[in-house]
């Protein structure tokens, strides 16, 4: 039971909400549409489900064209933030309300719900009130209300959003085991990146209405195709740069990155970069490095996390960086605020905004 979104947009007024995205979600795969507030995720989950209409592009489900067809004949399942639960309902109740509406036998209703329960971990439940339970459990009970008349897809908007952090994560834990059971394809829209690398089999990354890039979560980390990919997924810092006459300078200092490239691997001849630079891909010296060249930096603040130390350095540039390592090695360091320090980048995303000879594109380097 697959999705396919081929080419969709849509346009609320004179707002390009969404622009001519398109994506797969395979069949027992679980797809995180990704991105900012007001990236166009949520109206893309509201097309397929049916609640919104494109102005163009194509849905699919089950490779049956559902473009036109109303939001009760898709058979999709969808659980919203907040749960949507009926107050005067019990759980049992709650669950049991679309096999009601179709009209489905009383005893099949009534295992049905008895099946859902033990598999979201509520049985016993069934008698209470939503105001009676907690606000993790009521999202379990909102997913086997979606899951009841045995759904095509599932499609899960910000599912974990009115939740603090823990039950976040406790769910998350839960949900992933829950897939991994019933196998059922699933598209969730997030802001999160934690849950979506977590939850997800593939990331569909958007911006501004449209797709920036899609992947594996790994692929996503590892390889960001966009500057935005680059600093919206995971921390970085942003550096500034230029590749001249064969020298390779970032925040005015030289760097050993060699063969900086532009698009089919031609190397860049001339171009102004930006480099992000995960916290962890630097190393911090007291001295000058012998092995490479180094940028000095000075030491604004360190501030311990649990076994991690996160270490703020201001640039000659006036730029400041984070930088992420353990206790032991600061400790071993001895790095306190004021002190001057050098740092050596081993590792970077690059992209060239105006490359000579070949179109922007990235590199990775280390």
């Amino acid at each position: 039971m697959s999705i396919e979104a081929r080419g969709l947009s849509k346009r609320f007024g004179t707002f390009q909400a969404v622009k001519e995205v398109s994506f797969t979600v395979e069949t027992g795969q679980v797809t995180a549409l990704l991105g900012p507030s007001g990236s166009g995720k949520s109206t893309v989950l509201r097309l397929i489900a049916g609640l919104e209409l494109p102005d163009l592009g194509q849905i699919l489900i089950d490779g049956e064209d559902s473009t036109w067809s109303s939001a009760e004949r898709r058979g999709v399942g969808f659980v919203f933030q907040h749960y949507a639960l009926f107050r005067h309902m019990t759980v049992a109740e709650n669950i049991a309300f679309g096999l009601d509406v179709r009209k489905v036998p009383a005893p099949q209703v009534k295992e049905r719900v008895a099946e859902l329960l033990e598999l979201v971990q509520l049985a016993g439940y069934a008698g209470r009130y939503p105001n009676q339970l907690s606000g993790g459990q009521r999202q379990r009970v909102a997913l086997a209300r979606a899951l009841a008349p045995k759904p095509k897809v599932l499609l899960l908007d910000e599912p974990f959003g009115a939740l603090d952090a823990n039950v976040r994560a406790e769910l998350r834990s839960w949900l992933r085991r829950l897939q991994d059971e019933v196998h059922m394809t699933t598209l969730l829209v997030t802001h999160d990146q934690e849950e979506a690398m977590e939850l997800s089999d593939r990331v569909v990354v958007m911006n501004k209405g449209a797709v920036e890039q899609a992947g594996a979560p790994s692929e996503i980390y590892d390889a960001p195709s966009t500057p935005f990919v680059a600093s919206f997924i995971g921390a970085s810092n942003r550096l500034e740069g230029r590749i001249s006459a064969g020298r390779t300078q970032v925040e005015g200092c030289d760097v050993d990155w060699l063969g900086a490239v532009g698009a089919g691997g031609h190397a860049a001849r001339e171009a102004t970069i930006d480099a992000f630079v995960r916290p962890h891909e630097i190393e911090i010296r007291r001295e000058r490095g012998t092995d490479g060249p180094s940028i000095p930096a000075a030491v604004v603040r360190a501030t311990r996390l649990g076994w991690q130390v996160k270490i703020e350095l201001a640039l000659p540039t006036g730029r400041t960086l984070t930088v992420h390592q353990d206790k032991e090695a600061v400790d071993a360091l001895g790095i306190k605020a004021g002190q001057r320090v050098f740092i050596t980048l081993r590792g970077a995303k690059i992209f060239a905004r105006d490359i000579a000879a070949a179109a922007p594109a990235t590199a990775q380097l280390s």
